[in-house]
């Protein structure tokens, strides 16, 4: 298991203070997050259990599988839910150079607006760096194209593959408030743990009240 804050501190918060980590508000929205698709049948099974709920996420999406299912990313879309870019081939930006890491950017950039049309279209700036790595050099493209770099608050680590289902849950529960950007993967490698902790999740929130939006 690699090293990883399930709850960003707020020492994080302040050095990378140009980051969205959380959105505080007074009216006890939550964001949810999902990253690594669009995924044949676990995209579609998480848009099923959002449904369900009435609930809207953010999905930041890799370019190469937005080309490759154009589909699934057309129906998330038309549930309501935002698009984000996650880069082309999910570059990591600490072993990518700025100009590398900036083209992948662009396109999948260009894979989003091929299926975007009307008030969707470039309707949202939103990024978010494969494995939250990114450099400051590589930050600094990142926001001169207008986006906004969206981190995170919780992370139910679903994509670790040595913690237990119910340890995934216990993350999210554990840990979300007002505010709180919370991510999952809707990914092959993180299903096992998405499958169990994903409905616990939304009962849980519902039940406290909690009202979701999405990220723009």
């Amino acid at each position: 298991m690699g090293f990883y804050w399930i709850k960003t501190n707020s020492i994080i918060k302040k050095i990378f203070s140009k980051y969205v980590w959380d959105l505080p508000n007074n009216e006890n929205k939550v964001y949810l997050t999902f990253d690594d698709g669009p995924t044949p049948q676990i995209t579609e099974w998480v848009l099923e259990q959002l449904h369900q709920h009435n609930a809207k996420a953010t999905f930041f999406f890799i370019g190469k599988n937005i080309e490759a299912y154009p589909s699934i990313f057309t129906k998330t879309i038309n549930g309501g839910h935002a698009i984000g870019n996650h880069t082309f081939n999910h570059l990591n930006g600490w072993k990518t150079s700025t100009e590398e890491y900036s083209t992948n950017i662009s396109l999948c950039d260009n894979a989003i607006s091929d299926l975007t049309v009307g008030d969707s279209k470039n309707k949202s700036k939103i990024f978010r760096p494969p494995y939250g790595k990114i450099t400051p050099k590589q930050a600094a493209k990142v926001l001169k194209k207008g986006y906004k770099i969206v981190m995170w608050d919780v992370l139910s680590a679903d994509f670790d593959q040595t913690i237990s289902r119910e340890k995934c849950l216990e993350n999210v529960v554990s840990n979300a408030k007002t505010g709180s950007i919370i991510v999952f993967h809707d990914s092959v490698k993180a299903f096992k743990n998405l499958e169990y902790a994903l409905p616990k999740v939304l009962d849980y929130l519902d039940k406290n009240n909690f009202i979701y939006e999405t990220i723009g």
